[in-house]
């Protein structure tokens, strides 16, 4: 199933950056945010796309930032905040970044405004959040993937949307095409940023599954923090505003 709108509605698009990018990373295919917000805005009457993230921002090298600085200029409005950064009882060193309040808040408050909402994510959490719209008369798409095991979407959150649009059918219209040279580039930079020390974020092309190098969120919704390195990708190109995307800066926004 493709998503589709009707002629006369309005719509805005909410990202939750961490999943969408767990998502796309288990099928296997890199997100192109450039493709997705042109197909978004072909299909409708496209008010607002915004994109929810979390930033380290003490960290002297941080590989997402040319991602936000790309999307904050081609149509997206940015909304972070930094991680949170504590050390459990066993001494392990974790950080937390959700950001599901600042989701559901915007989605709230600009609801009067919309006939329709688009939701990338799987989150449980956002059931409630999609119930209370619909009752507003808002329909509401989710978009996120069953084709694989487990399925990335909670099942309640699956049965509340008025549609589902399952990641991988998007894919032909929103994957970014791999480049060999970009991937053994990446490949080195990555290299770089552990010989640093510096803890990496994969976004875009190259995020990681939940905000800057971590796990997966456990019931509390704090994450530990994994090793990794990563660079953002995004479009087809390695730098933000350099006469592509759709123009129109988002607004850049810290929670």
């Amino acid at each position: 199933m493709q998503i589709s709108f009707y002629p006369s509605e309005r719509v805005a698009v909410f990202i939750d950056g961490a999943n969408l990018y767990s998502a796309a990373r288990t099928l296997g295919f890199d997100i192109d945010y450039r493709k997705l917000l042109e197909m978004l805005s072909s299909k409708g009457r496209l008010v607002r796309a915004f994109y929810y993230t979390a930033l380290a921002e003490d960290q002297e090298y941080s590989p997402i930032r040319p991602l936000i600085d790309w999307l904050d200029y081609n149509g997206y409005m940015m909304v972070t905040k930094p991680l949170k950064e504590f050390t459990d009882q066993m001494g392990r060193r974790k950080v937390k970044g959700n950001m599901d309040i600042e989701l559901a808040i915007d989605m709230m408050e600009i609801a009067p405004q919309l006939d329709h909402v688009v939701l990338f994510s799987g989150d449980g959490d956002f059931r409630r959040l999609v119930e209370a719209v619909q009752r507003k008369g808002l329909r509401v798409t989710v978009v996120s993937t069953i084709r694989c095991s487990p399925p990335m979407i909670a099942d309640e959150l699956r049965r509340q949307a008025d549609v589902f649009v399952d990641l991988m059918d998007l894919a032909p219209e929103i994957a970014r095409a791999r480049d060999p040279a970009r991937e053994a580039e990446r490949q080195a930079q990555m290299q770089q940023a552990e010989e640093r020390g510096a803890p990496g974020e994969e976004f875009g092309g190259d995020e990681d599954d939940n905000i800057g190098n971590v796990a997966p969120e456990d019931e509390e919704g704090f994450v530990e923090e994994r090793p990794n390195g990563g660079r953002a990708g995004y479009g087809d190109r390695p730098y933000p505003n350099r006469g592509f995307g759709s123009g129109g800066g988002g607004r850049f926004r810290r929670g």
